[in-house]
């Protein structure tokens, strides 16, 4: 039984997870192509290359996402134990 209800949380902490990050996905997507459609108009109909240095840093920023998200779940402030 206590099995159970711990299967049930995480469960839904999957499927409110995958849910947000679809979204999340979508948006930036939508966002990402729209810019770069204005950006293809401006340049004659070719949308420019992300520069190597930018994906980096998005990749960096993304990393340090995931890890806030994993500090949040390990509770409140009780300190930093290393």
């Amino acid at each position: 039984m206590d099995n159970d209800n711990n299967d049930n949380w995480k469960n839904q902490t999957y499927l409110m997870g995958g849910i947000v990050g679809g979204l999340f996905g979508l948006l930036a997507a939508y966002l990402f192509n729209r810019a770069a459609e204005e950006e293809a108009e401006r340049n004659g109909g070719k949308p420019t290359k992300i520069p190597t240095m930018q994906l980096i840093g998005l990749s960096l920023s993304g990393l340090n996402f995931i890890r806030q998200i994993t500090e949040a779940g390990k509770g409140g402030k009780q300190g930093k134990k290393r």
